[in-house]
C-alpha cells in the first residue's frame, strides 16, 4: 500500500469506478412479460432459478461425496456400516471415520464445480446472459495470483501471531523429501477446487441472481444506488448461508462460524470491487492450503492427513481457536478487516454486469464481457 495515500474507509454502498470503461451500468429497464408468473422485469424470475440451481447443487454434492469416498476405497466400508445399522435398529449406530485427505476434498469439489459450471452455462443460455456475468471470465484472471498471495500472507500472519502469543505450538515436523512435495501438490490442487466450488456456488450464479431478485426492494431503499444495495442484500444473505454450510464441520464453533460469515462478506467485497471471483478464489485456495498442509492446523475443525507439522493449541479457545483452528480465533477479525483495505488499494475497479437479458441474437455470440481488458 502506498504510505502517502490518505486513509479512507472502504465504500460498501457504491463501487469506485474511476475510468470510463468501469462506469456503472445504466439503470435497468423493464423487460417484456413483466406480469407473467414465470417472467419478470429481468426475464426468468430469480426465485425459480435459485431453487433449481440449489437442487442441482445438492445432487452434485451427493454424487461428489460418493465419488470422493470411493476414490479413497471407503465406499464399501460405509455401505456395510449402513446395512448393519438397518439390520440392527436397536443397536447404536456404527460410526465410520472418514479421514480428511486430498482426495476427499478435491474429488468432491471438482465434481461440484464442473457440474455447477456446466449447469450455469445452460442457465445463461436459457436466461439470455453471458456466462462470465456469474463471476468467472478471462478479463480478471490475473487477480487470482494476488488473491493467493494475500491468502497465504494473511494466514501466515495469523499463525505467527498465535505462536508469538504462546497460543499455538509446533511440536514436530511430519513430512520430508518426496512425501512433502507430493502432499503439498495434492492439497494445493484439492483446495483449488474447493475455492472454485465454494466461491462459484455462493458468489457466482446465486449472487447475481439473488441481486436481481431483490432489486425491487433495493429501489425502495435507495432509488439512486439500487444496484449496489441489491448486491449487498444478496451478499449478506449468502454469507449467512456460507456460514451455515460449515455447521457440519467437526470442531466448528460459534466464533469460527462468525469468521466464515465475515470472510464471506470480504469475498463479496472483492467481487463488488473487481467484478469477478478470481481474487476470492485465489485467497480461498491459499488460506485453506496454508492451514491444512503448510502449518498443520485444523481447518474448520478438520485436521488433514499429510500435513507438514504436528501442532497443538494452548490458552483460551476464543483467542487460540482451539479445535476449530485459527479460524475460530477472535484474532481473525482484524486480519479480515485488513484484507478489505488490501482489496481496496491493490485491485483495479471492475464492472458489475447488467441485470437485463441480452437480445436473442447475442445469446450464443462470443462473450464480449469476458474479453474486456
Amino acid at each position: 500500500m502506498d504510505s502517502q495515500q490518505p486513509f479512507t474507509t472502504p465504500d460498501f454502498t457504491t463501487a469506485e469506478p474511476t475510468l470510463a470503461q468501469t462506469a456503472a451500468p445504466p439503470p435497468p429497464t423493464p423487460q417484456h412479460r413483466a406480469n407473467s408468473f414465470f417472467f419478470g422485469r429481468f426475464g426468468f424470475r430469480a426465485g425459480y432459478g435459485i431453487v433449481i440451481y440449489a437442487i442441482v447443487w445438492v445432487i452434485l454434492n451427493i454424487i461428489g461425496g460418493l465419488a470422493a469416498v470411493a476414490s479413497m476405497g471407503m465406499l464399501k466400508t460405509i455401505m456395510a456400516a449402513r446395512m448393519h445399522d438397518q439390520a440392527n435398529p436397536g443397536q447404536p449406530h456404527t460410526h465410520v471415520t472418514i479421514p480428511f485427505m486430498p482426495a476427499l476434498a478435491g474429488v468432491n469439489d471438482a465434481i461440484i464445480f464442473f457440474g455447477m459450471l456446466a449447469f450455469a452455462w445452460l442457465l445463461s443460455k436459457a436466461e439470455r446472459r453471458h456466462l462470465s456475468w456469474f463471476g468467472i471470465g478471462a478479463n480478471r484472471i490475473k487477480d487470482f495470483f494476488p488473491g493467493a498471495f494475500w491468502g497465504l500472507a494473511a494466514l501466515s500472519g495469523l499463525v505467527f501471531t498465535l505462536h508469538a502469543l504462546h497460543l499455538l505450538y509446533f511440536d514436530s515436523r511430519l513430512l520430508t523429501g518426496s512425501p512433502l512435495l507430493i502432499y503439498g501438490l495434492k492439497w494445493l490442487v484439492a483446495f483449488l477446487f474447493v475455492g472454485f466450488a465454494e466461491e462459484y456456488f455462493l458468489r457466482g450464479y446465486m449472487q447475481y441472481t439473488l441481486s436481481r431478485g431483490v432489486f425491487g426492494l433495493a429501489e425502495k431503499i435507495s432509488p439512486t444506488h439500487a444496484r449496489a444495495v441489491a448486491f449487498w442484500i444478496a451478499a449478506f444473505v449468502l454469507s449467512i448461508l456460507f456460514a451455515c454450510l460449515h455447521l457440519g464441520n467437526g470442531g466448528e464453533n460459534f466464533v469460527g462460524l462468525l469468521q466464515v460469515f465475515i470472510v464471506g462478506m470480504v469475498f463479496a467485497y472483492a467481487l463488488f470491487r473487481t467484478g469477478s471471483l478470481w481474487w476470492a478464489i485465489g485467497f480461498h485456495m491459499a488460506w485453506d492450503w496454508a492451514q491444512s498442509f503448510l502449518y498443520g492446523v485444523p481447518d474448520s475443525g478438520n485436521l488433514s492427513v499429510g500435513r507438514l507439522f504436528q501442532t497443538h493449541f494452548a490458552g483460551k479457545p476464543l483467542l487460540s481457536g482451539g479445535a476449530d483452528g485459527p479460524e475460530g480465533s477472535l484474532l481473525c477479525i482484524p486480519i479480515f478487516l485488513i484484507m478489505l483495505l488490501v482489496i481496496r488499494f491493490t485491485t483495479k475497479p471492475g464492472t458489475q454486469p447488467p441485470l437485463e437479458q441480452l437480445p436473442r441474437e447475442e445469446v450464443f455470440a462470443t462473450d464480449a464481457y469476458s474479453s474486456q481488458a
